[in-house]
């Protein structure tokens, strides 16, 4: 069965969703069975390359709402990373555009160290000192190199923008096909829709549901032919 997760590097729900999710998948009987693919969104497309700045004012603009509001809101953002086990700072993260970030994702995907590097994205972006946005193409390369990744290879993709770009691009547009309109967004067996950060509870009945609900494997008629069994091999006929 397979999960897709919608997500982005500058959503600190996403964050805490990616952790909900895995303690429900841990207790999933078959979890070795599930295939997880992270999805490309971006929240803010708009956004240029090298436009940074503070997360709390950006917040306070975006909802309205004062700073002091906006610090509130991280502080319990920081309450709920803390319960899921994740280093999370309340105060001094910036944020910026994540496009290379996503089609940085789509090269790992390749090279089947995604999971490994969306890990060290989000807490480089939300756990560290050191800025994700400010420090260049390398800071990302360093973490690609962590994740396992060839250091050549990623440096490669991020100097070339066409790279990869495409399949950015169809991720989100998939999204806005599905509804989604936010994230995380998690679709499950590309029939169950899961919005939102949501606690590891529901991931679990949704997880079951969709497992017990798959449609069995329909098997094409086509007569006879060779194959092994637990009884051993079919043997070749002259």
């Amino acid at each position: 069965m397979r999960v897709e997760i919608w997500s982005d590097i500058a959503c600190p729900w996403c964050y805490v969703g990616k952790a909900r999710f895995e303690k429900a998948l841990e207790a999933f009987p078959h979890r070795d069975a599930v295939e997880v693919v992270h999805r490309s969104f971006e929240l803010d497309p708009g956004r240029a390359p090298g436009d940074t700045g503070p997360v709390i004012p950006m917040v306070a603009q975006k909802y309205g709402i004062s700073e002091a509001q906006a610090e509130a809101a991280e502080d319990h953002l920081g309450v709920q990373a803390t319960v899921e086990g994740l280093d999370y700072r309340t105060r001094g993260r910036d944020h910026g555009n994540t496009f290379d970030m996503h089609r940085l994702l789509h090269h790992a995907k390749g090279q089947g160290r995604q999971d490994e590097l969306i890990q060290l994205l989000y807490r480089a972006n939300f756990a560290e000192e050191r800025s994700l946005f400010t420090e260049g193409d390398e800071r990302l390369v360093d973490l690609a190199v962590e994740a396992g990744l060839d250091a050549e290879a990623a440096r490669a993709v991020l100097a070339d923008p066409a790279v990869h770009a495409d399949d950015v691009r169809a991720d989100e547009r998939e999204a806005t096909r599905l509804g989604a309109t936010g994230v995380p967004f998690f679709v499950l067996d590309g029939r169950y829709g899961v919005s939102g950060a949501q606690p590891a509870e529901v991931f679990a009945r949704a997880l079951t549901e969709a497992w017990g609900e798959r449609p069995p494997l329909a098997l094409a008629d086509q007569g006879d032919a060779d194959a092994c069994e637990p009884d051993g091999c079919a043997v070749p006929q002259a």
